[in-house]
């Protein structure tokens, strides 16, 4: 695969209880991306995904837009090197 890159990733708002850890499952299984989701006790959802750099970028944009019940107000991104330990993606 080319170009494939990594990122970890916080999203802040109203983003847990509305959908938001399959809206990003949904979207990484489309996009063939590996990695996971998970929610944080602070509210936020965790993500870590691995892919093509533009796959991961339209990633970026659904949640961006999330599911029609939450509200993102930050998305925090650090881009990571691959490191193909990820199988699928996951709901964690």
């Amino acid at each position: 695969m080319a170009d494939k890159s990594g990122a970890h990733i916080f999203i802040n708002g109203q983003v847990q209880g509305v959908g938001f850890r399959n809206f990003a499952q949904r979207y990484a299984f489309l996009l063939s991306l590996k990695g996971f989701v998970k929610n944080l006790s602070d509210g936020r959802v965790e993500i870590e995904i691995e892919g093509e750099r533009a796959r991961i970028d339209l990633f970026l944009e659904h949640l961006h837009r999330g599911p029609s019940l939450s509200k993102v107000i930050d998305l925090e991104v650090s881009w990571t090197t691959a490191s193909d330990r990820f199988r699928d993606f996951s709901i964690l």
